[in-house]
């Protein structure tokens, strides 16, 4: 028995167990809780879609239908392994289910047969649809699989619940046959395997990209007898554009040769008169594309 999380924590957890997650519209906001509560929350509950393409999918979980209004569900796991996260709250995906099947998922022990449909399972189940037509014939690609193992896992890791906190449909309301395809005991063996795994380290973000050429320094920078690599690098793009006015060099030295050589792209570019005085400017200077040291 928990809090439900919070959209970012539900994002983040689904995020760090290595999901991709596509959010749609206002999916934190998105709900049924104008028809009743959601929470405490219990358990995850697994469903199938009987429907084919992501796109038409996803849009119908999250608008519903005129019989059954959206969300109908907090996420659509793709074949693919996408979830498209398109609700959070109460959504209408458990509707009422067998008490005792309730009581033993909160107890997190084995599941008795469900035969009564008495409690509303919207207050108490994460929903999440995956798309597949539920004849028995529409194959469940790994990816897929995968993705309803981790996210399954990811809540159940929030909540310190086992995987007898994660249900099918069919172990909840007496007619109901999805997910059918696979087994939910093979899902929670899966699932338990995966908790029970060292969790990998976040990885560590890659640091920033070094520039390809060297950002404008301004214009200070440019003073008699300033010394850098800079310059020199500077010149030998000079040079390369036909506006070099060296005699020895170019160097790390700021010198007149620089300040002539400069001019000179300057006029290159269309400046005259005191805009093609020889300093470096923010435009002129990007436009050299002096290389990074």
């Amino acid at each position: 028995m928990a809090v439900p999380l919070s959209p970012d924590r539900l994002l983040k957890a689904l995020k760090d167990e290595g999901l991709t997650v596509v959010q749609v519209g206002n999916w934190r906001t998105h709900n049924r809780n104008h028809k009743g509560p959601w929470g405490p929350v219990n358990g995850v509950m697994i469903h199938h879609t009987v429907t084919q393409g992501t796109a038409h999918t996803v849009e119908l979980c999250r608008a519903g239908h005129s019989a059954l209004p959206g969300p109908l569900c907090h996420g659509v796991i793709a074949k693919d392994g996408r979830v498209h996260l398109v609700g959070h709250g109460r959504t209408n995906h458990a509707g009422l289910g067998d008490d005792d099947v309730l009581r033993a998922v909160i107890a997190e022990k084995p599941l008795p047969t469900d035969d009564e449909a008495s409690t509303d399972g919207n207050r108490h189940f994460y929903g999440f649809e995956c798309i597949n037509l539920g004849d028995g014939k529409d194959p469940w690609p790994a990816a897929q699989l995968l993705a309803i193992e981790k996210v399954s896992a990811a809540i159940c890791r929030a909540h310190d619940w086992s995987q007898r906190s994660v249900i099918g449909h069919k172990e909840w309301q007496p007619g109901k046959i999805d997910p059918r395809g696979f087994e939910m005991d093979a899902m929670r063996a899966r699932i338990a395997k995966r908790l029970d795994a060292p969790k990998p380290p976040p990885a560590k973000p890659k640091p920033p990209a070094k520039p390809k050429y060297e950002p404008f320094p301004g214009t200070a920078f440019f003073r008699a007898g300033r010394r850098s690599a800079v310059v020199t690098a500077m010149g030998k793009r000079l040079v390369a554009e036909g506006c070099g006015r060296y005699e020895v060099g170019p160097g790390p030295a700021w010198s007149d040769a620089d300040k002539k050589s400069y001019a000179a792209w300057q006029r290159k570019l269309g400046y005259s008169g005191t805009s093609a005085d020889g300093i470096p400017g923010r435009t002129s200077w990007d436009r050299l594309k002096v290389p990074n040291i």
